[in-house]
């Protein structure tokens, strides 16, 4: 039986990789191999100019890739504070609004604004077109990574935070001292989202940034597919006066998917130890 069971999860593992590896392959390849033989996992024909279009102007990508880690450092940052905080009073049993606070958290998780009035409330009423809060604020706090660390935070004994109010110890520093010290799986996993969410976000710029200094990653990548897709589409080959048989259009989508996702990769497996601790934090009963 324990045989079986690693077999499968070693079939299941090879599943996910197959099409992260199958991407590079792709990135590698060149167009007329990729048009020839079709998609391989082996590139029969290595070539980089996909990459070597992307960075034709490696200052905008860099610059794009500054945004996009400063936006998801400092977001992440704030909303596991911000969310470890509120769902700490709501874990909180002498809360006096405890239930009414909960459903008003709960409420936007069943009810949505609507695109224009968030847009006129982020562009007109706030004024922060073309900031980089404007990338940051709409995805601080989420209400179901609240709740998640409210069920988390619900585990964690009474007595304990009764004990250290007997020794003089205040709200903010049972917080500081004893919630964020326990909460690390959970703080680490929530994070995992946060930060994914952050770097994978191009509405919020699409929306918000007109000022090329200020436009992140995914919306960089979204704006040159567009292009490639704009070039080699059947309708505008007859008015475009340059030959785009030769141009690598496959091979550089997977490129681009590449830079975008490829960063986030290297970042997962440090914190996967955290991750699955998080996952599996309530799940036995002592």
């Amino acid at each position: 039986m324990k045989h079986a069971v690693n077999a499968f999860f070693i079939v299941l593992s090879l599943a996910f990789v197959f099409p992260l590896a199958l991407i590079v392959s792709i990135s590698l390849s060149s167009e007329q191999s990729l048009l020839n033989d079709g998609y391989l996992l082996i590139p029969r024909e290595i070539s980089f100019q996909a990459y070597h279009i992307i960075f034709k102007q490696p200052q905008q990508l860099l610059h794009a890739y500054e945004v996009t880690i400063a936006v998801t450092a400092i977001g992440t940052v704030a909303g596991l504070l911000f969310t470890a905080m509120i769902a700490f009073t709501l874990s909180r049993k002498d809360y006096a609004f405890r239930k009414f606070t909960t459903v008003y958290i709960v409420i936007p998780m069943l009810f949505s604004g609507g695109l224009v009035p968030f847009y006129i409330m982020v562009s007109q009423y706030l004024h922060l077109k073309d900031t980089l809060p404007a990338l940051i604020l709409p995805g601080l706090i989420s209400p179901f990574y609240i709740l998640i660390m409210k069920g988390f935070l619900d585990k964690l004994p009474g007595e304990m935070f009764d004990s250290a109010k007997m020794d003089g110890a205040g709200e903010f520093r049972l917080f500081a001292t004893i919630v964020l010290p326990l909460s690390t799986p959970a703080l680490a996993t929530i994070g995992l989202f946060i930060s994914f969410s952050y770097w994978n976000d191009w509405w919020l710029g699409l929306l918000f940034i007109d000022n090329k200094d200020l436009v992140p990653l995914q919306l960089l990548l979204y704006r040159i597919m567009n292009s490639i897709n704009f070039m080699t589409s059947e309708i505008n080959k007859n008015i475009i006066f340059i030959d785009m048989s030769q141009f690598p259009s496959l091979s550089t989508r997977m490129a681009m998917a590449v830079l975008a996702a490829g960063p986030m990769m290297f970042v997962f497996p440090f914190f996967q130890r955290y991750f699955v601790s998080g996952l599996t934090v309530g799940s036995v009963k002592n």
